[in-house]
C-alpha cells in the first residue's frame, strides 16, 4: 500500500530507480488504491462513521479512504510523511464540489502526527492506519511509533484501525509480490517476503499501548483491465524498487509479467482474489 496498499520500502543503499513520481502517484490513485475500497467500507460501516466522526488517517496517501469517510459526513484529517505527490492528489480530491456537496471539514498535512497538535484541536474519535502489513519482513517498522504519536490526539476509548494481509493461501497476489523480494540483498538493506501471521496486528497494537477490541476479514480482489494496467498498479506501490535497484527494470518487468500470467483471464483482464484483515483497537 504509504496508504495505501503497502508500506513503501526502498533500498537503503545502491542506486535508486529512476521513476516519474507524478506518474507513479497517478497510477497509484487511479489504479491501485481502489483495490482496498471493500476494506474501507467494511470498517466505516462497522464503526458507523458519519456525522460526528472526527477521523485521522495515518499515511493517507492520495486520500481515497478520507474521501469515502467525508462522503459519509465525517470531518477528516490526513497526515503522511512521504510521497508529497500523492498528498497533492489528496488535496485535489478533497476540494469542495460544485454546489457544496462535500461540506465537511478536511485537512491534509505533509508530516507527522505531532504536526497536527493545536491548543483548540478537538480529539479524534477514529484513527486509521490502512496500510496493510504482512507481505514483507519488517513492513510494520515505524507503525508502532506512528500509533504512539497519534494516540495523544485521540480521545480516551477512540477507535484505532490497523490493517493487514490475510494468510498467503487466501491471497493470490502473494505469489506476485514475491517477485519484489526475489532479488533481495540483505547487505544492501533490501527486505524479504514473509507470510502474514495470525497475531501481527494485535502485537503491533499492544506494543503501541492500545487495547484490541475486535477484528474482521474482508475480501479485496485485485482486478485490472489488462496485464499492462496490473503492472502499472503494482509498480506504483514502490514495493518493487529494491528488486529494480538490484537488477534492472526490464528484468523485474519480465518476472512480474510471468507472475501475473496465471491470473490472466480469457478476456485479457487480470483477477487475483485476496483477503485482508483489520483490527479495531481502543486508546486507553
Amino acid at each position: 500500500m504509504t496508504p495505501t496498499l503497502v508500506r513503501q520500502h526502498l533500498p537503503h543503499a545502491g542506486r535508486k530507480p529512476r521513476v516519474d513520481q507524478w506518474a507513479r502517484a497517478r497510477d497509484w490513485a487511479e489504479i491501485q488504491e481502489r483495490m482496498l475500497v471493500p476494506l474501507y467500507e467494511a470498517v466505516y460501516e462497522r464503526l458507523e462513521v458519519g456525522r460526528g466522526t472526527r477521523l485521522l488517517g495515518l499515511g493517507c496517501g492520495s486520500g481515497l479512504a478520507l474521501l469515502m469517510a467525508a462522503s459519509r459526513g465525517a470531518s477528516v484529517t490526513g497526515v503522511d510523511a512521504s510521497a508529497p505527490e500523492r498528498l497533492a492528489l489528496a488535496r485535489e480530491r478533497m476540494l469542495p464540489e460544485a454546489g457544496g456537496t462535500r461540506a465537511c471539514a478536511s485537512r491534509i498535512v505533509h508530516g507527522e502526527p505531532g504536526d497536527l497538535t493545536g491548543p483548540d484541536s478537538p480529539a479524534y474519535n477514529v484513527v486509521t492506519a490502512f496500510e496493510p502489513i504482512g507481505c514483507t519482513a519488517g513492513d510494520s517498522e515505524g507503525l508502532e511509533e506512528l500509533l504512539e504519536a497519534a494516540a495523544p490526539l485521540a480521545g480516551r476509548g477512540a477507535s484505532v484501525v490497523l490493517a493487514g494481509w490475510g494468510p498467503p493461501e487466501r491471497c493470490s497476489t502473494s505469489s506476485v509480490l514475491r517477485v519484489a523480494t526475489r532479488h533481495a540483498d540483505p547487505a544492501r538493506g533490501a527486505v524479504g517476503w514473509r507470510p502474514a501471521l495470525r497475531d501481527d496486528l494485535e502485537e503491533v497494537a499492544e506494543r503501541a499501548g492500545l487495547k484490541p477490541d475486535g477484528s474482521g476479514r474482508v475480501a479485496c480482489p485485485f482486478g485490472y483491465a489488462d496485464v499492462g494496467n496490473a503492472m502499472r498498479g503494482l509498480l506504483s506501490t514502490g514495493l518493487f524498487d529494491a528488486a529494480i535497484a538490484a537488477t534492472d527494470q526490464g528484468q523485474v518487468d519480465k518476472e512480474l509479467k510471468e507472475a501475473l500470467h496465471p491470473h490472466l483471464r480469457k478476456d485479457g483482464t487480470v483477477w487475483m482474489t485476496n483477503v485482508f484483515r483489520y483490527l479495531i483497537a481502543r486508546t486507553v
